[in-house]
């Protein structure tokens, strides 16, 4: 589910959709989490393979850690990647804003962490890395994964409306990891399945 302070909105013909903030989104605000009405798709699923939805599954989805296809219910699915996102997914099954987002700003997240292994980027930076590719995680996500920790100090500060939709399992380890320390998610978990979709 993404954060209700969004709206989708049409980026160019080359991108399509994206996903825009409709207020200020705060440092360590939750922007989107997995919650019980996405849509997961086992890896030999036949709908994988299905002409009809094939397409749209590798479009739209990403992947879990348990390597299964996830395509978002709302419009989470038209977040669009940049090689200096505003979010990052976390251990913890959800994004979160890893600085402030302002009002008609473009959301905007890291298809690295999604466990796809190789596609072309679309980035408006200069120093776009033009295309991910399957080492992206082991070169690039010590700084990412220290960004969501010090982004993760801030989500007590800032109102979560997306707190709800956390499983009781994820609340409790992650409230654990902020009063205590212990017990980190990282992102660099050996789960993370690297093929492409």
């Amino acid at each position: 589910m993404i954060h209700p302070a969004t709206e989708l909105r049409f980026v160019n013909p080359v991108i399509g959709y994206g996903v825009f903030a409709t207020a200020v989104i705060p440092t360590g605000t939750i922007v989107y989490v997995q919650d019980r009405l996405e849509h997961v798709i086992h890896p030999n699923d036949p709908i994988r393979q299905d002409p009809a939805y094939k397409a749209v599954i590798e479009k739209y989805s990403f992947r879990d850690e348990a390597g299964n296809y996830v395509v978002s219910w709302d419009f989470a699915k038209y977040v669009n990647h940049c090689c200096h996102a505003n979010t990052l997914s976390t251990g913890y099954g959800f994004e979160i804003a890893v600085r402030d987002i302002l009002p008609g700003e473009e959301i905007t997240d890291e298809y690295a962490l999604f466990g796809h292994e190789e596609m072309p980027l679309l980035c408006h930076y200069a120093d776009c890395r033009q295309h991910l590719r399957g080492n992206d995680m082991q070169v690039y996500g010590r700084s990412w994964d220290t960004r969501v920790r010090q982004a993760l100090q801030h989500l007590s500060q800032v109102s979560q409306p997306l707190f709800p939709y956390l499983d009781a399992q994820t609340y409790t380890d992650l409230m654990t990891y902020l009063s205590t320390g212990e017990g980190y998610r990282p992102l660099l978990a050996d789960t993370w399945h690297a093929e492409t979709v």
